[in-house]
């Protein structure tokens, strides 16, 4: 016989996650990951070892969703994870700040206002939430959470293009005033187009006080 659960499932926490939490929850956190972008079975094996060095990367943080036990406690050695978002302070030294860098020059950028932009933000590199657990404002919980009390001038991020900007990725990046740095961009190793997004920080400035500016003839979509 089946059981019926009489009362509906405990909803997800949101928590900070530190280094040695991730460190130990690591394949729980890529197998999200995997399951969010629809990345083929063992991506999370390639990706492994890229994630534990981040961890190291000055102003590193990260938060995950968790799901709690019937009694809303929870263990982050062993809760469920289902949404998982971090990030560090961008440098130019990194691969994806030099990738950046590239590709707002050639879409119109002044090597000032590049700079400018690039000289002090956080790059939110990962925001994943389960497919499962998508539609209950998770992902915004996690970036809100993440950026709240940054230190940075800016974050910026990536995210693939999608046709009409028409998926959940990109209706929370607008709804949190993201705007465009960098659109159509392929880096380095990948076939596929990315847009790259900003804002300024903190998440409380309003409206296009957030907004990033823009080269004078960048293109669009």
């Amino acid at each position: 016989m089946t059981a019926v659960r009489l009362h509906p499932a405990p909803a997800p926490v949101v928590v900070d996650l530190s280094a040695a939490a991730l460190r130990v929850r690591l394949h729980d956190a890529l197998a999200v990951y995997v399951a969010a972008m629809d990345y083929p079975r063992g991506t999370e094996h390639h990706r492994a070892p890229m994630w534990a060095e981040h961890i190291s990367r000055p102003g590193w943080q990260a938060v995950a969703a968790v799901i709690p036990d019937d009694n809303g406690r929870f263990d982050l050695r062993s809760a469920p994870i289902v949404g998982i978002g971090y990030g560090y302070h961008g440098a130019p030294h990194q691969w994806w700040h030099q990738q950046v860098h590239s590709g707002m020059r050639r879409s119109g950028w002044a090597e000032y206002s590049a700079r400018e932009v690039l000289s002090d933000y956080f790059e939110l590199t990962e925001l994943h939430v389960h497919p499962g657990a998508q539609g209950q404002g998770l992902g915004e919980t996690l970036l809100v959470r993440l950026l709240q009390h940054r230190p940075e001038r800016a974050t910026l991020l990536s995210t693939p293009e999608v046709s009409y900007e028409d998926n959940r990725a990109w209706r929370l990046y607008r709804r949190q005033g993201f705007t465009d740095v960098v659109r159509n961009f392929v880096f380095s190793g990948d076939t596929r187009n990315f847009a790259v997004l900003g804002r300024r920080l903190p998440l409380s400035l309003p409206g296009s006080a957030a907004a990033l500016p823009t080269p004078p003839q960048a293109p669009r979509t």
